[in-house]
């Protein structure tokens, strides 16, 4: 049996429902105090009533249900809350059908916030609540400027080295201006060609010993280290939480499976509304480490 979907409200924090502990100690767990620990900030945003009427690229259309939509916000935003990180959301945007994916406007790296400029015109007005709550958490700011395009989602931060997929929202120039950015912090940026994909995020992720996993077929992999393959679509897509923990679709059964038999510690959220919207885990969120805890 894998773990059991988070379903519903009332996650305990550092609920272990849907873990597999590891049988010995392990240097990617994290050090508890009086049973919890907090990781940082955890940047979100409520889904817009318009939201069924989202980009979609490079799959069909179909029905998005706004209500179930919701409730499947709320339990993500408990499963990430559960695992230790401070819910901050962004005021919400009700004109704006695709700002529940805070992730694109912003990439936050150690204590700088980069605004996006996304390739889609009728997203670049997100950036203007997420600017907002950044400059409330302290963060410096920059931004990327004309003719560069950027969506975080196309970027995949693995250690010091910043993937950054280009040919769909992303430009050359964008990555480029990125790259100047985060140079000074000692981030190494390498490009990457997309293929079919909307976001290198949407093809290719990281477990948190910085192992990718994805599908290959959606990428340039010559750019890139060893991809594993899951055996499923949903399986690409693992947002790291903190020591193993991990957060997954629920539509990923034999991911689960496979990465809990490894002792990764396994938390599946139902995100189907958002699913048929091109979106993965790691749309709903941008993870912002508390200094000292790894950025």
């Amino acid at each position: 049996m894998y773990p059991r979907a988070v379903t519903g409200k009332g996650v305990r924090v550092r609920d272990r429902l849907c873990s597999l502990e590891s049988p010995t100690p392990d240097p990617l767990e994290d050090v508890y105090v009086d049973g919890y620990t907090y990781y940082g900030v955890a940047l979100m945003r409520r889904p817009s009533p318009d939201l069924a009427q989202g980009i979609v690229t490079h799959i069909p259309r179909v029905p998005v249900d706004p209500v179930l939509a919701a409730r499947q916000y709320t339990i993500y935003q408990e499963a990430v809350a559960s695992a230790g990180w401070r819910v901050h959301e962004v005021e919400k945007a009700p004109d704006l059908p695709d700002s529940v994916f805070v992730e694109d406007p912003v990439v936050v790296c150690e204590n700088l916030a980069v605004l996006t400029r996304s390739g889609a015109d009728v997203r670049r007005g997100e950036v203007d609540g997420v600017e907002a709550s950044v400059r409330l958490l302290g963060l410096d700011v920059a931004r990327i400027e004309a003719p560069g395009t950027l969506d975080g989602g196309d970027v995949l931060q693995v250690g010091p080295t910043v993937y950054v997929g280009v040919g769909g929202r992303t430009n050359a120039d964008g990555a480029a201006q990125l790259e100047q950015l985060l140079k000074p912090l000692g981030r190494e940026v390498t490009k990457v060609e997309l293929g079919r994909a909307l976001h290198l995020k949407s093809a290719v992720t990281a477990l948190p010993d910085g192992s990718l996993i994805g599908l290959p077929d959606l990428v340039d992999t010559g750019a890139l280290p060893p991809i594993r393959r899951p055996p499923e679509e949903p399986g690409a897509h693992v947002l790291p939480l903190g020591g193993r923990e991990v957060l997954v679709s629920a539509a990923a059964h034999e991911t689960i499976h496979e990465l809990a038999a490894e002792g990764w510690k396994v938390l599946p959220v139902d995100i189907s509304e958002f699913e048929k919207l091109e979106a993965c885990v790691t749309c709903l969120s941008v993870l912002i480490p508390d200094q000292g805890e790894g950025g």
